[in-house]
């Protein structure tokens, strides 16, 4: 059912909040996003044929993120409108929408999360949660717990954005107000962590080949952002805490719906299901160690013996997702008396995906859009000349890093991938701010700032089309500028809080990870 929002009055909004308004009017009012996504694609086809035939194309140098191997290619616009692309646009439909990466991983984790959530443990778990946690300190413990999130990579975006609205909703607090916060911690707080992640490898490796463009002795380690990180969580959780309790929920107003979790103490059914559904979390965490931590163990690398990178725990973390909700909602649910065969499992099962029909029509759509948009090279041509601009406009210091923050941003809105765009920035900024006196760790520090503030307010992010389903869950009238609208306030809080804790960093010396500094 459509849930309604009471809006503040016009008359007691300022400046920013009426902006806010205007965002979300204007962007829902365009059609239903999956036209939305349709009239990108024509877009993209028309745009794609015009700089193609006008021969727009770049030079540069980019690195592979597989083999780390540098290459010079010159890259041309391709046209969707000649018979290669149209071709393309045929023959691919179906493997763009099953290669989808959200896809998948959205509707296998869903799987155990249905169980979960059909057998009453998530109820129960959030009747707990409620009982027992200051209310104070939701807001906080969403946005930390999303940005804790990344290091199960994209899990947080199917699992936490959905659950931070169902907190919030359970302590009677707008649900939308709590998936922006998960959001904004998932997405937004990309780059912060406690904890060591997969990306950290990943642009290390590539930020080591583009300094080797200077120095060939050169080696950026997974850990050279590892301090400014660790201080950021803090950052992006206070930052995040305050824009959804002073921004984002008192422009939402209060909640009209009901809430579906009963706040009360569990019974004595709940209770003891939630106990088996501990026993059974703590066994599974423990196969899950031995099969981890021993030398040569299942879900290491067999060649490097990494824990991240490629090995195979990173490759299987979704499905690991899925049994991590799926064991204890059986185990619960057997102990709770709410399941009482194979088939009420199912049952559940079945009931979640049936949840997804919108979903996966959007997912056709966008899955279309973002091949396009790759295909036709537009995103790579406009990462490399933003690169190109700011390598001419002469910056040099604080200014030339600021820029490239806020480029980087800009960039973002038009490539997801953060090692994609960092393949093709590198090679241009590494070397120029290395030749300033700037190291490279510091100039990663300063790619992910911007790579990340954006993520949650671009379209083209991969799971952007994923929030605004779960936006409708709560409010049916909800579209792409109701969630531009919501997620912009952290965007721009992030840029700048972020950005006001790296001069600080740049002007107290401090070391920003292990062994790395801010000059060389």
């Amino acid at each position: 059912m459509a849930l309604k929002k009471e809006k503040v009055s016009m008359g007691k909004k300022g400046f920013f909040y009426k902006f806010l308004d205007f965002i979300e009017t204007v962007g829902n009012k365009l059609p239903h996003p999956v036209t939305l996504f349709a009239i990108f694609c024509l877009a993209i086809m028309v745009i794609s044929h015009l700089c193609a035939l006008a021969g727009v194309s770049v030079e540069f140098t980019m690195i592979d993120r597989k083999t780390l191997e540098t290459s010079t290619q010159n890259i041309k616009a391709v046209s969707l409108l000649t018979t290669e692309g149209i071709r393309f646009m045929f023959t691919s439909a179906v493997s763009n929408f099953t290669g989808f990466h959200p896809l998948g991983t959205v509707l296998v984790a869903m799987l155990g999360v249905g169980v979960a959530e059909g057998t009453g443990f998530i109820s129960a778990l959030l009747k707990k949660i409620v009982v027992n946690t200051p209310r104070k300190l939701v807001t906080a413990m969403v946005v930390f717990l999303g940005i804790m999130s990344n290091i199960a990579s994209d899990a947080g975006y199917v699992v936490l954005v959905p659950l931070g609205a169902i907190i919030f909703l359970s302590f009677k607090r707008h649900p939308i107000a709590g998936l922006a916060a998960a959001f904004a911690g998932v997405s937004g707080g990309f780059s912060a962590n406690l904890l060591i992640g997969t990306i950290d490898p990943l642009l290390g490796g590539i930020t080591t080949e583009a300094a080797k463009l200077i120095d060939s002795t050169y080696s950026v380690t997974p850990m050279a952002n590892y301090y400014f990180m660790f201080v950021s969580t803090f950052l992006i959780t206070i930052v995040g805490t305050l824009v959804t309790e002073k921004i984002v929920e008192p422009r939402l107003g209060a909640y009209e719906g009901s809430s579906d979790v009963d706040v009360h103490d569990i019974s004595k059914e709940e209770s003891r299901g939630l106990m088996f559904a501990g026993i059974s979390t703590l066994v599974f965490i423990g196969i899950i160690m031995l099969m981890l931590l021993p030398a040569n163990s299942i879900l290491r690398d067999p060649k490097t013996q990494e824990l991240f990178g490629h090995s195979p725990f990173v490759s299987s973390i979704v499905f690991i997702i899925m049994l991590f909700f799926l064991i204890p909602g059986i185990a619960y649910g057997i102990a709770a008396g709410t399941v009482k065969s194979d088939k009420d499992v199912v049952k559940a099962m079945s009931s979640a995906m049936s949840t997804m029909g919108g979903y996966l029509v959007l997912s056709f759509v966008a899955a279309q859009f973002i091949k396009y948009f790759s295909y036709t090279n537009l995103g790579i041509i406009l990462a490399s000349k933003g690169a190109s601009f700011l390598d001419a406009i002469g910056f040099k210091g604080l200014p030339l890093i600021v820029s490239f923050i806020i480029v980087a941003g800009f960039i973002n809105l038009f490539i997801g991938s953060a090692s994609a765009k960092w393949a093709i920035m590198a090679p241009v900024f590494v070397p120029m701010l290395m030749k300033l006196g700037f190291s490279p760790e510091f100039t990663q520090v300063a790619y992910r700032i911007g790579d990340s503030t954006t993520n949650i307010i671009s379209p083209l992010m991969s799971y952007f089309a994923v929030i605004v389903a779960f936006a409708n869950k709560y409010d049916e009238e909800a579209g792409i500028g109701t969630l531009i609208s919501t997620m912009l306030p952290y965007s721009l809080c992030f840029l700048l809080g972020w950005t006001i804790l790296l001069i600080v960093w740049f002007l107290t010396g401090a070391p920003i990870g292990l062994d790395s500094y801010i000059f060389l």
